[in-house]
């Protein structure tokens, strides 16, 4: 009996502490489930914990990740150099100080379509002035100045053949300007003896007299219009005349620009042009319009960099200010650069016309082969603690 009652004792405690355990006849056991499984409350609470777990952690690397890039953004942007200072980086593009664009001939006087390149200098060439660079196809221009200077004397000899009829003509008029003047004195004497005469005789004078001094009259009027008429027709020859001069100099002087020289020592540099549908660099035979900008000779010997500096970080900077010069195809090569020139006014950016930036100009001290123009690079300006908010004008 007090085996059985310890048992009896016993038996609530293990109840009250494990419920799970199964009891003789209980579904679990008929069930035949695990012992230590779980009720059905705690396993929705585990697997919402488990569920909070991974999304915190998801959130984690999210945050994680954004503050790595946006770091990253900010050490490009500024990098630390200790106390008082950071440096702020630019990125822009290589050009020389000294540079002169070589611009296919304007021609004047009449159009004479496209220019066809018959010979050029290879990109890459060193020139010295007065260096032939190219050549153009004269033939329009020659044909034109022959022609014209054909035309130009023929019109020169019929201004002179006009003139001498004109001479000859005036000297006939005044001549019979001379004999009917002549002719109305001798009326105008006979006139005088009306008293003398018969009236028919008398009558016959007076109508010679009349006829005399008409004659006279329409002589003396006719001269000057005769005059202006002839004026105007070899006006309007020497006028035809003066054309075709001009016309033959303009050839000989598109002739003459057809041949394009160097106007400072430097390197050659071909431009991307629009040439027969599609994009490229002029070759001899090519075809160009006239005004259009095909090449240029560039000074290597003095190089700069334009940049634009946003709102924020040009407040930071002033003229002479001192920089590093990377250039992204050659990352060894490193020069030192200074603030040379700051824009007054700002332009739009890139993303948002709310978003201003400014143009500014680093010289770059020495010189390289590699170093050319339209090169990208990056300028790492220093930028002190005080020089906040100086900006470019001061």
């Amino acid at each position: 009996m007090h085996l059985s009652g310890e048992k009896v004792g016993v038996k609530p405690a293990v109840e009250l502490s494990t419920p799970a355990l199964d009891t003789p006849g209980s579904p679990s056991s008929e069930a035949g489930a695990d012992p230590e499984q779980p009720p059905h409350g705690k396993r929705q609470l585990l697997v919402y914990v488990v569920a909070m777990l991974s999304v915190l952690l998801l959130v984690s690397l999210i945050l994680k990740t954004v503050s790595n890039k946006s770091a990253l953004r900010t050490a490009k942007r500024a990098l630390s150099i200790g106390d008082g200072g950071r440096t702020i980086r630019l990125t822009g593009t290589t050009e020389a100080v000294n540079m002169r664009s070589i611009v296919a001939p304007i021609l004047e006087g009449e159009h004479l379509g496209m220019l066809t390149i018959t010979k050029l200098v290879p990109a890459g060439t060193k020139v010295h002035r007065g260096d032939v660079l190219a050549e153009f196809d004269r033939q329009a221009q020659t044909r034109e100045f022959i022609d014209k200077q054909a035309q130009y004397e023929d019109l020169a000899n019929k201004v002179m053949e006009e003139q001498a009829k004109e001479n000859a003509a005036r000297a006939a008029d005044e001549t019979d300007i001379v004999e009917a003047e002549s002719n109305l004195r001798k009326a105008e004497l006979e006139a005088q003896k009306l008293e003398l005469l018969s009236r028919i005789d008398a009558e016959k004078n007076q109508e010679a007299l009349q006829e005399a001094r008409a004659t006279f009259q329409q002589l003396r009027t006719t001269f000057d219009l005769k005059r202006q008429s002839a004026h105007a027709g070899i006006r309007l020859i020497e006028l035809q005349r003066d054309r075709a001069r001009q016309v033959m100099k303009h050839a000989q002087k598109n002739a003459e620009l057809m041949e394009v020289r160097a106007t400072i020592d430097g390197v050659v540099v071909l431009n991307t042009i629009w040439k027969q549908g599609k994009m490229g660099e002029a070759q001899e035979g090519d075809q160009v319009r006239p005004g259009i900008i095909f090449m240029q000779v560039v000074d290597p010997s003095q190089m700069q960099v334009r940049a634009f500096a946003n709102q924020e970080d040009f407040l930071n900077l002033q003229l002479e200010q001192q920089a590093q010069v990377r250039l992204d195809a050659y990352p060894q090569l490193v020069f030192a650069g200074s603030l040379e020139e700051m824009a007054p006014a700002a332009t739009s950016g890139d993303f948002s016309p709310k978003l201003r930036k400014f143009a500014v100009v680093f010289s770059i001290a020495g010189s390289d082969p590699k170093l050319m123009p339209d090169l990208s690079a990056a300028v790492d300006v220093n930028v002190s603690a005080q020089a906040g908010g100086v900006g470019a004008f001061h």
